[in-house]
């Protein structure tokens, strides 16, 4: 199965400089699993947009007997696994952008930098006017660092992206597990009673100013220098991962060792639920949820889009996955646009519902708004090429006259 890129380098032709990945181009499932992964941030984002979720017990919290059910299976199969697939398949995406630029002999990294710091802008503009959960400057920080190992193999990525991910984590959560024998109080949870409060009062009842200084004090208590090195452990393994895969042709090539590719997500899937059930399991302690999150979650994301893969081989998944590709393909305008919308629904200038909603009226809620995303996208790509915000991010990122010359090479037929 030949993509475009391929076309142009068997015919020996060189554009001038980076143009935006044609439609023919783009790898389905690549999409799909990108629109299946916005449902699962959506889920876990929408705790965070009507309640304080940074500041509470979650094991405690919930009081209904219908959210004290719902919450074991968000914590085991959402919680920490679609943000490290997302990474994963940002360095995926990457790694496309750096094939290309080989094949068409253009230097890739001035262009990777440039789009880089584009998404660092717009993740700032995310995080400090809409809402303080924002990943997208983690994925422009850490993909800044990805592009100081795009030279390498795609096995050397994945095998370097493992060791990062695995021993890192091995050893940091066999130092928590000790805690919880020499130290059992200092690893519980709890609820911080003073924060939770000021997050009421200011998303709930509070002034946009009051707003914009909770929602710095919140980027920061998950973002400052002291979870630094943590974030990074998490993401940019992921990202090696995926621009590894990405090099290896690995979604492209899923048909050819389906039987392989199944037992390695059955085998991922086993281990990842069973590390991210431990706090269920064992107790529920910062321990073991950390080794949930940072162990479990990248376990399950491997999972999701191995499985997702093999699945999509059939064509008739296929066909009915197209309104999924559809919100994968405008995964940035949907991210912002769901940020835009939970927060206009909870926060104090908008509906202020913020700490009135239980935790299944806004899992049904996020599923509503993800059902009409998907809509949306599937209209709006009827009349459009791109989403609207990805439209700007390339017009930035490649310049007016790339995006005029790809139009030329499409219509021309090339």
């Amino acid at each position: 199965m030949y993509t475009r890129v391929e076309e142009i380098k068997k015919g020996g032709r060189f554009m001038a400089g980076l143009s935006p990945v044609s439609q023919s181009e783009r790898i389905i499932s690549l999409d799909v699993i990108r629109g299946f992964s916005l449902l699962g941030i959506l889920i876990i984002n929408m705790i965070s947009f009507h309640s304080p979720f940074l500041y509470m017990d979650p094991y405690s919290w919930w009081k209904t007997a219908g959210d004290t059910a719902l919450y074991p299976w968000i914590d085991i199969f959402v919680q920490a696994s679609f943000y490290p697939l997302f990474a994963m398949l940002f360095g995926y995406g990457l790694g496309i952008q750096k094939i290309r630029a080989d094949v068409k002999g253009t230097s890739f990294y001035m262009f990777g930098i440039r789009r880089l710091l584009i998404l660092l802008v717009i993740g700032c503009l995310h995080a400090f006017f809409i809402w303080s959960g924002d990943i997208l400057i983690n994925y422009a920080v850490f993909g800044l660092m990805l592009l100081l190992f795009m030279n390498m193999t795609g096995k050397w990525l994945m095998m370097l992206g493992g060791a990062m991910l695995i021993l890192p984590q091995v050893f940091f959560s066999s130092l928590l597990v000790l805690m919880t024998f020499v130290d059992p109080e200092g690893v519980s949870f709890y609820t911080d009673i003073a924060s939770l409060q000021n997050s009421v009062a200011a998303y709930g009842n509070g002034s946009f100013g009051d707003i914009m200084s909770q929602r710095f004090s919140d980027w920061y208590a998950v973002n400052g220098p002291g979870n630094f090195i943590f974030l990074g452990l998490s993401i940019l393994p992921m990202m090696l991962i995926g621009a590894g895969a990405s090099k290896l042709r690995l979604l492209e090539k899923v048909a050819l060792h389906k039987k392989a590719w199944l037992w390695i997500g059955i085998s991922t899937l086993v281990i990842g639920t069973a590390i991210k059930s431990l706090p269920f399991l064992i107790e529920a302690n910062t321990a073991y949820g950390y080794i949930q999150d940072f162990l479990g979650g990248p376990f399950l994301s491997v999972s999701y889009a191995i499985i997702l893969s093999l699945l999509l081989q059939n064509q008739k998944i296929l066909k009915w996955s197209k309104p999924i590709a559809s919100m994968g393909k405008m995964s940035m305008t949907n991210y912002l646009l769901q940020s835009i919308i939970g927060t206009l629904i909870f926060y104090s200038y908008g509906l202020g519902l913020y700490g009135e909603v239980t935790l299944t009226t806004g899992t049904l809620l996020a599923i509503g708004i993800y059902i009409v995303q998907v809509i949306f996208s599937e209209i709006w790509l009827t009349y459009f090429e791109y989403g609207p915000v990805e439209k700007v991010w390339r017009l930035l990122s490649y310049g007016k006259r790339n995006l005029s010359t790809d139009r030329h090479h499409q219509t021309k037929g090339e």
